[in-house]
């Protein structure tokens, strides 16, 4: 079984894809907007890359997502079809068009204004989306990533975008000649000619230098806002002033009811500023507590008892200045504390002083220089409910690829484990007062996946799993089906994981709680090519919504599972719904097409709509069609319940 077998999943439709009588496929807004929003990332980092230097970087960024996000047809449109050398994007006009539309606005946007014709749309700075008061650019990469950014600010728009197309899109020279000469380019063998100039380092086009999707953010001109500023409270109060004028007494403007004056003293805002007022644990607390949480950690580290640095935390925590570097899990509030904190840890790690406190809600971790109080950085993550597997371990910091973790009073054994290879044992790491050896970060691994490190804990109930996927507390690794699910430990649950180990980067940064992998279904395959697997895996958040469920797809002897479909903010797959409905064109060894469907258990029957004709009772389903087609899926459960595929 070749990789490249599995299309994507299909696509629901009224009608199949040739039905138009032209040869092109017929693209309508509904396919293009999922081919958009399924590989958005892909398409600004192509319209940053091909977009001219001489823009800047952060108006480079904000026109990257403008001309992406207006990609979308008016109606349904004919496209030629180029296929992409990739599984999720393979044959896929949808795909194919939004990616023409955002490579013939980036090269347009490089064109030079004149005078006898107005400018294009694309010429013209962004009206969305804007960010006031903040410069926006990609995180910076390394000296081979900068020389490259030269070599190609270099090149002409059409060199660039045969360059990205070469490198990016992995297209042969024959279908960057289709796709360069479809996006208006007139001389399609001189720009591929100039992009041989540049060395074939395409590799590094996957690095964060060129994502435009994962930003820093620093202040605009703070002189000029300064300035604008005066201007803005001078006439703020001149209106202030006349409406005081023009108010009613009684009913009027007044103060607000009891609530003290702005500028008054808040008894419990003053303490949580006060770092002899941190709370506490004694070292053998947890082993008396009802529960096992962050509330039962101790404080520890070398620099428990260096009060300035404590009240420099608990100071930036509720007043961080424009230099410090803010950032916060999806629905976690950055507001101060509402009284004095727990102190988990104070401590050097690597060449930073690091401080980690505990509000009941929030893990807060304060991290300065050795030798600076400036480039102080704060970070938020929501941990409310944590207990147990949950509550194992927080990062204390990450350098060099690798990250360092405090672990739990306890956890009485750590180790490394790569997810990848469930047979390859796991490497102890050495623990020093909670503080383990740094190990591989997943979470900042940049190119292909060809590992994934995750964190093996050992305490008192057993063995845990737990991946970093950049946030401050690692997410919980499950397998089993939704209501019933348990740690990912043991030979059975490493092997499950092993395929789908990679999926887990579509999730990082996301506030994400736990992971759980499900095998809902083994489906036999046509043309007696052995048996694939059904699997579905769902992550839960912190704030309970933006939960994300992935099903997926892996044939026999495949090392990686293909993802079939995917939704967020759905019940299927979890403990509320544990049903789910999938499908995948698929090719056989044969050569034949097949429209490949399965059900979760309990799943009476399966019928596809649109361009593919068929049903079948049970929860697997197998149609012969031809490459390209599209349908629709539903299913019966046994109840009687009627459930849609996951798309």
């Amino acid at each position: 079984m070749q990789s490249q077998d599995v299309a994507p999943r299909p696509a629901p439709g009224s009608g199949s894809a040739a039905a138009s009588s032209s040869s092109d496929p017929l693209v309508d807004v509904e396919q293009a907007e999922a081919a958009l929003v399924e590989h958005y990332p892909r398409l600004v980092r192509l319209a940053y890359l091909v977009l001219p230097p001489g823009l800047g970087r952060n108006r480079r960024v904000l026109t990257a997502h403008a001309l992406t996000q207006r990609a979308l047809p008016r109606g349904r449109t004919p496209v030629p079809v180029i296929p992409a050398q990739s599984t999720g994007r393979e044959g896929d006009p949808g795909y194919a068009f939004v990616r023409l539309r955002v490579l013939r606005t980036a090269l347009e946007a490089g064109l030079p204004l004149t005078f006898r014709a107005w400018p294009r749309r694309s010429q013209l700075p962004p009206l969305l989306p804007q960010v006031r008061g903040l410069r926006l650019f990609p995180r910076s990469g390394g000296a081979d990533e900068l020389a490259l950014d030269q070599r190609l600010s270099a090149l002409s728009g059409p060199a660039r975008a045969a360059y990205v197309l070469r490198g990016l899109e992995k297209l042969p020279d024959g279908d960057v000649r289709e796709v360069l000469a479809a996006a208006g380019v007139d001389d399609v063998d001189d720009a591929l000619d100039e992009a041989d100039e540049v060395p074939a380092q395409y590799a590094l086009l996957g690095s964060p230098e060129f994502d435009p999707c994962s930003l820093q953010a620093r202040p605009t001109d703070l002189m000029r806002r300064r300035q604008h500023m005066k201007a803005a409270l001078a006439a703020a109060a001149a209106v202030a002033v006349c409406g005081a004028l023009l108010g009613l007494p009684g009913d009027g403007w007044a103060p607000d009811g009891a609530a003290a004056p702005p500028y008054a003293q808040n008894p419990a805002a003053q303490a949580a500023l006060d770092p002899g007022r941190l709370t506490r644990v004694p070292a053998t607390a947890w082993q008396a507590a009802a529960r096992t949480d962050f509330s039962v950690w101790p404080a520890r580290g070398d620099l428990t008892g260096d009060e300035a640095l404590l009240r420099r935390a608990l100071a930036i925590w509720a007043r961080p200045g424009e230099t410090v570097q803010v950032s916060a899990t999806p629905g976690t509030p950055s507001g101060g504390p509402a009284g004095p904190p727990q102190l988990l840890y104070a401590g050097n790690v690597d060449n930073a002083r690091v401080v980690i406190l505990y509000d009941g809600l929030r893990i807060a971790r304060y991290a300065e220089p050795k030798d600076s109080t400036k480039g102080a950085a704060l970070d938020f993550a929501r941990v409310d409910g944590a207990s147990g597997a949950e509550a194992n371990a927080v990062v204390l910091g990450r350098a060099d690829g690798n990250v360092r973790y405090l672990t739990a009073p306890w956890v009485k054994k750590a180790a490394e484990r790569d997810l990848l290879k469930p047979g390859s044992g796991a490497m102890d790491l050495t623990v020093a007062e909670g503080v383990t050896s740094p190990l591989a970060s997943a979470a900042q691994q940049t190119g292909a996946c060809t590992s994934w490190n995750v964190l093996q804990l050992t305490d008192g109930s057993g063995t845990r799993l737990s991946t970093d996927l950049g946030e401050l507390v690692p997410a919980r690794l499950t397998t089993g089906r939704p209501g019933s699910t348990r740690d990912a430990s043991g030979a059975a649950a490493l092997r499950a994981w092993a395929p789908f180990a990679c999926s887990l980067s579509a999730v990082r940064s996301q506030g994400v709680r736990s992971v759980n992998a499900w095998e809902y279904a083994t489906q036999p395959l046509p043309d007696a090519s052995g048996s694939a697997s059904w699997v579905c895996t769902r992550a839960e958040t912190w704030r309970g919504g933006g939960t994300r469920v992935q099903a997926q797809f892996r044939t026999p002897g495949g090392p990686y599972g293909a993802v079939a479909a995917k939704a967020e903010n759905v019940p299927a797959c979890g403990p509320r719904d544990p049903h789910v409905l999938a499908g995948v064109l698929w090719k056989s060894e044969a050569g034949s097409w097949y429209l490949l469907a399965a059900g979760s258990r309990g799943t009476a029957s399966i019928t596809t709509t649109g361009g593919v004709g068929g049903s079948a009772q049970g929860n697997l389903l197998a149609v012969r069609t031809r490459q390209g087609a599209q349908a629709g899926l539903t299913g019966k459960l046994e109840s009687g319940r009627s459930i849609d595929a996951l798309r």
